[in-house]
């Protein structure tokens, strides 16, 4: 049954990497000024962060199998509603519906499988479900701009939607088997004041929003470094695919027995330094072979820190308030990649200083959480 789970968590970020190339263009076929486009680009985000939070509320109430069913049919619901956009504001409306919706799955699906995985063996499950994120994220976006290319935006997300219709009714019939009875289970509901006091808890939404921050930097400025460099446009997108196959390889290899030998604090720090020293080099290299290298760096990083924060989470809570943790950490998740290429937009960075800026907030990351080891 956790492969199942793997499996929705592949497709829920599937979803989210398909549309990074298409909505762009899709906005402007609609008329959409560059105000509108950006807006529509950013929706689903903002509306993404409070599915995640409504999702993680209702998972601890009413367990995570009611959200996990309700997100992916909803989702795939919207999915199909792109052929009825006829300008910009109806896009808008759907983009809006499309993330809230989408933001139901993934707090769900880490609580269930959380719930359902052996503790001395939630680091290497955060490790697997960290390869499928991985996976959607090298096959999603190729697979939305070539659809696309050959067919519309609307059949691209009329495809997806497909997909998670069916896996929204195998998850009805495959998990309603294995779900919990809750009769015995009193709702411990997760304060603010439970979560300023947990060092676990703020250290794994301070990882998800840098770990965020940093690929909210990356997918906007590396386009920009490699153009600069005058080098070919497509490697971008190969140089991000190299990121995301070192971090699979890291997740899958039996390297990834680290994350249940070693205490999560110290894969974390390992992954903000290496993360960190990764975009530093990224800023003053110019020769292609050393850029690869930084993302392959860039990638290990990536590996180290993602199943740490999970593991410190699922640590600094109980079946009982995990819920609601999972829907912060993803709000945190989505806030981080808008707050990444926004705020480097707004100052006007050039590549190499967005890289400097982010490397710096992940190496002062990693010092912060090396000086309250203790605590």
């Amino acid at each position: 049954m956790q492969l199942f789970i793997y499996i929705i968590i592949f497709f829920a970020f599937f979803d989210l990497f398909a549309q990074l190339p298409i909505i762009s263009p899709f906005a402007i076929e609609l008329q959409a000024t560059p105000f509108l486009t950006g807006l529509a680009v950013g929706m689903y985000s903002l509306s993404n962060t409070f599915g995640n939070i409504i999702s993680g509320i209702f998972s601890d109430r009413k367990g995570p199998f009611t959200l996990l069913v309700a997100g992916l049919l909803l989702t795939a619901a919207f999915l199909f509603t792109y052929s009825l956009a006829a300008g910009p504001y109806s896009l808008l409306a759907i983009r809006f519906l499309h993330g809230l919706s989408a933001g139901l799955i993934v707090p769900a699906a880490f609580t269930y499988l959380a719930n359902h995985t052996e503790h001395s063996r939630r680091g290497k499950g955060a490790a697997v479900s960290g390869a499928f994120v991985g996976l959607a994220a090298i096959l999603g976006p190729a697979y939305g701009a070539i659809f696309a290319s050959r067919t519309s935006v609307p059949e691209t997300m009329s495809l997806t939607g497909s997909m998670l219709l069916v896996l929204g009714l195998l998850s009805f019939f495959l998990l309603n088997r294995t779900v919990k009875k809750r009769k015995e289970l009193i709702t411990e509901p997760l304060t603010f004041n439970m979560i300023i006091l947990s060092s676990g808890l703020l250290r794994a939404f301070m990882g998800a929003f840098f770990l965020m921050f940093s690929q909210g930097v990356l997918a906007y400025m590396l386009p920009l470094k490699v153009s600069g460099l005058g080098l070919p446009p497509e490697m971008s997108g190969l140089l991000l695919s190299v990121f995301g196959i070192a971090a699979i390889l890291v997740f899958l290899l039996p390297v990834n027995r680290l994350f249940d030998a070693v205490k999560p604090v110290y894969t974390l720090i390992a992954g903000f330094l290496l993360m960190g020293t990764s975009l530093f080099l990224l800023s003053s290299v110019s020769a292609a072979s050393l850029l690869y290298f930084s993302m392959i760096s860039y990638g290990i990083g990536f590996a180290l820190l993602f199943p740490s924060i999970n593991s410190l989470l699922i640590d600094s809570t109980t079946e009982r308030s995990r819920g609601k943790a999972y829907g912060y950490f993803y709000a945190f998740f989505s806030i981080g990649v808008v707050a990444g290429s926004s705020f480097t937009g707004a100052l006007a960075l050039s590549a190499d200083r967005g890289f400097i800026t982010s490397g710096v907030l992940l190496l002062s990351a990693a010092a912060v959480n090396m000086s309250t080891l203790n605590k």
